[in-house]
This record gives C-alpha cells, structure tokens and sequence, in this order.
C-alpha cells in the first residue's frame, strides 16, 4: 500500500467496477465523439474558411485563392487559414498533453479533471455559435480552445480504463466505447444533416451551420453529466509515491515514463512509426471537409452523408481487417492498409470537381481503411508492453494519438501558401503514409515482441 499525491491510499489491485460504471465510462466516447464528427470532420474547415474570405473581401473563387488575412501581424493565405489554426492547436498539446496525462494519472480525483477539461471544450464548441460575419479571429482561438480540451479530456477518459477492469477485460470494454463513439457521432451528425436539408432555404446555410456546431458543443456537455455521475474516483494505481504537489509529480512521472520507455527501443522505434502514419490519418481526416468544399466545389449535404458512410464503414472496416489479421499477422495487415492509404489519397488528388458519387466513394474506401488501420496499430502496440505497466504505456500511446498531427496539418497550410493548390496540399500528405510505411517495414516484430518480455502470436 502506498499513500498517493492526495493523501489517498492506493492499493492493488484496484476495486472491481460495476455495469453502471462502465456504461458511464462508454457514454463518454458518445459524448464527445459529437466534436470528432459535426465540428472537426464536417463542418468547422469550410465555415472558418468562409468567414475568412469573408473577412478578406475577396469575391469569387479565384480571387480568394489568392486573398489574405492579417493574424497577428501575419499575412495568412484564406486557403490555409484553417490548417494553421489547427496546426496551432495541436502543437499546444504535444507540449501540454504529456503533462496532463502523468497528473491524471496520479490524481484520486480523475471526475474533477474530466469536468474541468470536457466542459471547457464544450463551452468553446457551443460558443462558435457567435462566429458570424467577419469573426475569424474569434472561430479561430474558440477553436483552438476546443481542440485542447477534447485532447486532455480523453487523456483524462482513458487513464480511468486500467482501474475499471483487469487486462483480459480491458480491449473489449475499450472497444465498447469506440463503438458507442461512432454510432453517437453519427447520430448527432445524421440529426445536423436533417436540420440543414430542413431549415436551410429559411435560415440560410451560415445560420444552420452554427447552429449545428454548438449542438456539438450541447450533445457534449449534456452527456458528459452520464460519466460523471457513474465513474468513481479511485485511487491511482502503479504509482511511485514522490514528494511535492500534483503537478511536479506530473513532470517527475513522465520524466520517469520517457526514461523507461528509453530501455525498449524496439518499442519507441514502432511508437514513432505509428507517430509519423497516424499523423497523415489525422490530418485525412480534419481537412477532407475543406477539400471537399473548396477544391471539388461539393455542398455541405454532400460532405455530411460522406462523413455517415465514414462513421458506419469504420466499424465493419476494423472487423474486416481484423479477420485478414488473424490470417496474416496484424503487422502486415497494417503495412497493407498503408498502402491503400496512399491508394485514397492519390485517387483524392484525381477526383473531379462537383462529383459528389466518388467522393462518397472513396470516403467508403477511407471508412475501411480507417477502422482497421487503428485498431490494428493498437493491438500491435500492446504487445510491444512490459508486463504491468500497461496503463502508463497506452496512456503514452494516447497521448500521442491525440497530440502529434500537426505537422500533417502544417505541410497542408505551407503548400498551399506557396501553391494555392489544394490538390497539391493534399498530395503531399502521401509522404507521412510512405515513411510510416518504411519505418513499420524496418521494425523487426517478432523480435520487439521478445525484448518486451511477451510472447509473440503464431503470424504477425
């Protein structure tokens, strides 16, 4: 037994957590997968784009390639507004995240840290209702607020995991809430793409889109009270006592968790592949709605069904991949979905304009892709784990899901900057998929799996 940063005895193992619990835990991805889905996949890019070409008085699709506007004493291409915005939020977690997550994990009082940061970021969502006319100053740090929040919030979700159920139970709990995610995104999601067919002709496309945000922000905020009240507090656990307050705690025990994972450079060595792969994912799929609207000329109807078939495909897509995986190894099932990530970005540099089928079409090819491909990466990770140090390792692992896809975004903005081509900006994201690729060539598996003490499966 040991007396954690609180005062709060922390024993081993954790007390068993009941149905209810859980099923408060689960409606946390419902809650806040509204954000993933309505604000960042959908909506958020082309209506910040479009106040800000609003804001640099251009008219007509030419003259905005090559309008401005002044951020801080910076001249901003209109294009790549938004991609900076978000390349701004995200390297504001690579700083900050890895801080949050060592003090959740040595808090007793993890309900208070998922208020904290759930409500901030849903506060920032439902305020975007505001951004009208020239406001692009305002969209971008509300933003920016949110996206920081939704990070730290599921760094402080996903650290409660390993005290709710033991190891044999943890990947299927842990898919639940994946699952209930998708469904609860899209619902939120099917819901907006009703109101905008509805009440577009009367309120106007801006109106509607605002609306739909912060209902984002509502469906967040509302069903967030549902793991709040269920989820216990419980004391940390694998937790080495040190002195001083929460917070420099925080930064000793990361400090502590970089140098362990130092000593298993197989494992930091398949972490920073990941890194490189995922960020070209995240980066997919926080600027296809901007893509879609600026550069093929798509309507807002179009990009929202896309984004249904994405939510829905994604779930058959992990399970089919899983199957080819027990058949092949999940390591070559991974270096197989790369390559047909490349596959969907290089038919994304060829669609025409104003084609709303293939569009639709290869965000099917994306949703199966996409579920598979992170599923996969996970379950590999997990072999790559010391015995009992789980949690510390996949909360890493989270973190940096979360806070890393930002130099994705930025090449985006950067190209776009020199080129004013969005094709091109999209192109160049091929580059995270080609050295994600190479680097997970290069990984010796069967011998990371060794060195991290584990046994590896019969194909990998």
């Amino acid at each position: 037994m040991a007396t954690d940063l609180d005062g709060v005895t922390a024993t081993e193992p954790a007390q068993p957590s009941t149905r209810r619990e859980r099923v408060g835990w689960y409606f946390y991805d419902w809650a806040n997968s509204a954000f993933s889905t309505t604000v960042v996949a959908v909506f958020i890019g082309p209506y910040l784009t479009a106040v800000a070409e609003a804001a640099s008085g251009c008219d007509g699709e030419e003259a905005c390639r090559d309008a401005t506007v002044n951020v801080l004493g910076f001249n901003l291409a209109v294009g790549s507004f938004y991609p900076t915005v978000i390349a701004v939020a995200v390297i504001i977690n690579v700083l900050i995240l890895p801080i949050i997550g060592a003090i959740a994990d040595r808090s007793a009082h993890k309900r208070r840290l998922l208020a904290l940061t759930a409500y901030v970021g849903a506060g920032s969502t439902t305020a975007l209702i505001f951004v009208t006319d020239e406001r692009y100053v305002l969209g971008a740090a509300l933003v920016i607020l949110a996206t920081i929040a939704f990070a730290a919030s599921i760094v402080v979700y996903n650290s409660f995991l390993p005290q709710l159920v033991t190891e044999d139970q943890r990947d299927k709990v842990s898919s639940v809430g994946w699952a209930l995610g998708y469904l609860g995104g899209g619902l939120l999601l099917l819901l907006n793409l009703v109101g905008l067919m509805v009440l577009e002709e009367t309120y106007g496309t801006g109106t509607v889109v605002r609306w739909s945000l912060a209902s984002a922000g509502i469906w967040w905020g509302v069903f967030t009270l549902l793991p709040l009240r269920w989820l216990r507090d419980r004391p940390p656990v694998h937790v080495v006592p040190a002195a001083g307050g929460v917070l420099t705690s925080g930064f000793r025990q990361l400090w502590h968790t970089l140098k362990h994972l130092r000593s298993y450079k197989l494992t930091l060595f398949f972490l920073g592949a990941y890194l490189v792969y995922n960020d070209g994912i995240q980066t997919v799929i926080n600027l296809a709605s901007v893509y879609g609207t600026q550069e093929l000329r798509l309507e807002q109807t179009t990009l929202i069904i896309t984004i249904l078939v994405v939510q829905f495909l994604a779930f058959f897509g992990a399970l089919a991949l899983g199957r080819m995986a027990v058949l092949i190894g999940a390591w070559k099932t991974v270096l197989i979905s790369l390559l047909l990530w490349i596959a969907v970005v290089l038919a994304a540099y060829w669609l025409p304009a104003e084609d709303p089928t293939k569009f639709m079409l290869l965000g099917g090819c994306i949703g199966i892709v996409l579920g598979g491909s992170q599923a996969l990466s996970r379950s590999l990770f997990s072999q790559l784990i010391p015995k009992g140090r789980e949690a510390e390792y996949f909360g890493f692992y989270e973190i940096s899901d979360k806070g890393t896809s930002w130099l994705g975004p930025a090449l985006f903005a950067l190209v776009f900057q020199i080129t004013h081509s969005y094709r091109l900006g999209v192109v160049s994201v091929i580059a995270f998929f080609v050295v994600g690729f190479l680097l997970l060539l290069f990984v010796p598996m069967r011998r990371a799996i060794i060195a991290a003490g584990n046994t590896p499966p019969r194909v990998l």
